[in-house]
């Protein structure tokens, strides 16, 4: 057992302060029993803290405030290039993501096409929800938030105000992109979507 903690502490050590760490990183260093024991140990020691349900951390250190662990965003992040899934940020998160909404929400909901699972991390929760191919498919970053803001808002809900900061931010979209991404949202959000490129 000593010899699958000594190297699983040797193998953290020399990732970067930060980075997220998973038992399945170090399936060579022993088995999935041991690895989950060592993991359990190093964290009692104190070099290791738990994030969520089997998902640790070497927390990075700050001079003003001490241990600073990863937000519940960086770690749906880290989910999702572990199963190699795509995640989708949706609802109030995705209102925040964009600068439309100075909420931060508890709950962060993403669709995937990978398994629908909850996360808990501190008081936050990650919620994937298993979702059709075509609501993946959008490939540009703001204009897939604009369109699950957009859904979130609902039809003939936005303000001025919203819809003017919407399209100032499409416009920042790669036109590939954009024009790409357009074609997959529903004919309302298209509307507003198509301003973007005909202003």
């Amino acid at each position: 057992m000593q010899g699958v903690e000594y190297k699983i502490e040797r193998k953290i050590k020399t990732k970067e302060r930060g980075s997220l760490l998973f038992p399945d990183d170090f399936t060579e260093q022993g088995s999935a029993e041991s690895i989950r024991k060592a993991l359990q140990a190093l964290k009692v020691k104190g070099l290791i803290r738990a994030v969520a349900h089997g998902i640790y951390v070497r927390p990075k250190v700050s001079e003003y405030i001490g241990e600073v662990l990863p937000t519940a965003e960086e770690v749906a992040q880290a989910i999702a290039k572990r199963d190699k899934i795509r995640i989708v940020p949706t609802g109030v998160y995705a209102l925040h993501a964009l600068g439309l909404s100075t909420q931060i929400p508890l709950n962060l909901v993403f669709l995937t096409d990978g398994a629908a699972r909850t996360v808990k991390v501190g008081k936050r929760t990650i919620k994937l929800k298993k979702a059709t191919p075509k609501n993946l498919m959008a490939k540009g970053k703001i204009s897939s938030l604009v369109i699950q803001a957009l859904r979130e808002i609902g039809k003939d809900k936005a303000s001025e105000a919203e819809l003017k900061q919407i399209v100032t931010l499409l416009k920042q979209e790669d036109l590939q992109l954009l024009t790409h991404d357009i074609k997959l949202a529903p004919e309302w959000i298209k509307q507003i979507m198509k301003k973007a490129i005909d202003e």
